[in-house]
């Protein structure tokens, strides 16, 4: 089951779940920072490379089974499977919300 998320974390969810770039990008902020495993990506064409490349390209879905608020963040923990290596891997997603849009993701296995 899955957990109750705040609308931007939902819509990039379930964008996800149907490998929707354009439906993944829309809840974040047009300069939002992601760092995944240490690599940083700023602003929405780079979150595009970075989803087209590591998502859509190998089919990863991230379904969350857990979440929580710690230090202004909103934390979500799941599985993500899909055709890479390892398959499902466990990660953990840091969220930091700012006017209804996600400014900032943290990913880290």
């Amino acid at each position: 089951m899955t957990p109750a998320l705040p609308k931007p974390i939902a819509a990039y969810v379930e964008a996800n779940a149907q490998l929707d770039v354009d439906g993944m990008l829309k809840p974040f902020a047009a300069d939002a920072v992601l760092s995944d495993n240490g690599k940083r990506h700023e602003g929405h064409a780079e979150l595009r490379t970075l989803f087209e490349d590591e998502v859509i390209a190998v089919k990863a879905i991230f379904t969350p089974d857990a979440v929580r608020h710690e230090d202004g963040q909103v934390v979500v923990e799941g599985p993500a499977h899909g055709d890479f290596k390892g398959s499902p891997i466990r990660f953990t997603y840091r969220f930091t919300l700012e006017n209804d849009a996600i400014k900032a993701l943290e990913i880290t296995i």
